[in-house]
């Protein structure tokens, strides 16, 4: 029997302690892996570029250091203030909802998946178009008032007079500041809430109708009390096998549109590990730091 569970919220600590450390973890993970290729490429010498350069002890051993460091901390905020914005925007919006059937998801409906995700990315995207307007608008504007005075005013004739090219006026690149301030303020987080909706709903609609007839996700939920339940645990495999499918699918079609077509391939395998070992690590670190909790009504 197919049960109907929205998700109306998700407490912060845990999500966040666990991703943080989740991709902590990663980080380190994958600053071994980058260690032992610069060890092979500085045995090898197949760089002979870099000369007396240690890549190990100059790049190698700080990544081992610095990676894991920054995963986790960068982890922590971007993890803390997503939930932060699902919970706000549940109640106006409507959370994630899944049809479940045990502990297997038999379907992500479209809408619900699509809207708040790509909502959550449109704010993240005017956040981010904030801080870089804040920084380029300003820039330019220097710019367009170091360029009005009269030696600069001399440099630029002078340029025009050798090369035959007309440089942009201060007035001009006055008003390129407040246009590349609008686009990211504004035009950045409509295009992100466009494509990301779009982006959210091919993988909810390829995950119901093609994904699920090979494998599916699957969440082991427990009740602690009333609507609030624990994610106790991630079967590995079918998970890691259905994310993987889907990214795919996404990937055949975003290499039919960009010409490669090799990016299907190097989807499935990027999206299988990487889901499998968040799984992997997710069920060995619940019973230490605490699990996931969310409400699902």
């Amino acid at each position: 029997m197919v049960d109907v569970k929205e998700i109306k919220s998700i407490k912060l600590t845990p999500f966040t302690r666990m991703s943080a450390s989740i991709y902590g973890i990663l980080g380190f993970i994958g600053a071994v892996v980058m260690l032992i290729a610069l060890i092979i490429v500085q045995a090898t010498g197949l760089i002979p570029q870099i000369g007396q350069f240690n890549l190990v002890t100059g790049l190698g051993i700080p990544l081992i250091v610095l990676l894991p460091i920054g995963a986790f901390f960068s982890t922590i905020v971007v993890s803390f203030f997503s939930v932060l914005l699902y919970n706000l925007l549940v109640p106006k919006l409507g959370g994630v909802k899944l049809e479940l059937e045990g502990n297997e998801v038999e379907k992500i409906p479209v809408i619900s998946f699509s809207l708040i995700q790509s909502a959550i990315g449109a704010i993240w995207a005017f956040i981010v178009g904030l801080v870089l307007a804040a920084v380029i608008s300003p820039l330019l504007s220097f710019i367009s008032a170091v360029s009005t005075m009269p030696a600069a005013a001399n440099i630029t004739a002078n340029i025009t007079n050798v090369s035959g090219a007309t440089l942009p006026s201060g007035a001009e690149i006055g008003a390129a500041g407040i246009i590349v301030a609008l686009v990211l303020i504004i035009g950045l987080p409509i295009l992100m809430f466009v494509f990301g909706f779009i982006w959210n709903a091919l993988f909810a609609l390829f995950y119901n109708y093609i994904v699920t007839r090979v494998a599916k996700i699957q969440l082991d939920f427990g009740q602690i009390t009333g609507s609030l339940h624990e994610l106790k645990h991630i079967p590995v495999l079918p998970t890691a096998l259905a994310i993987a499918l889907v990214f795919t699918l996404l990937g055949l079609i975003s290499g039919i549109l960009s010409g490669n077509y090799g990016e299907f391939i190097t989807n499935f395998i990027t999206y299988f590990i990487e889901t499998a070992l968040i799984a992997i690590l997710y069920n060995y670190l619940a019973p230490k730091i605490g699990s996931i909790k969310l409400n699902l009504e």
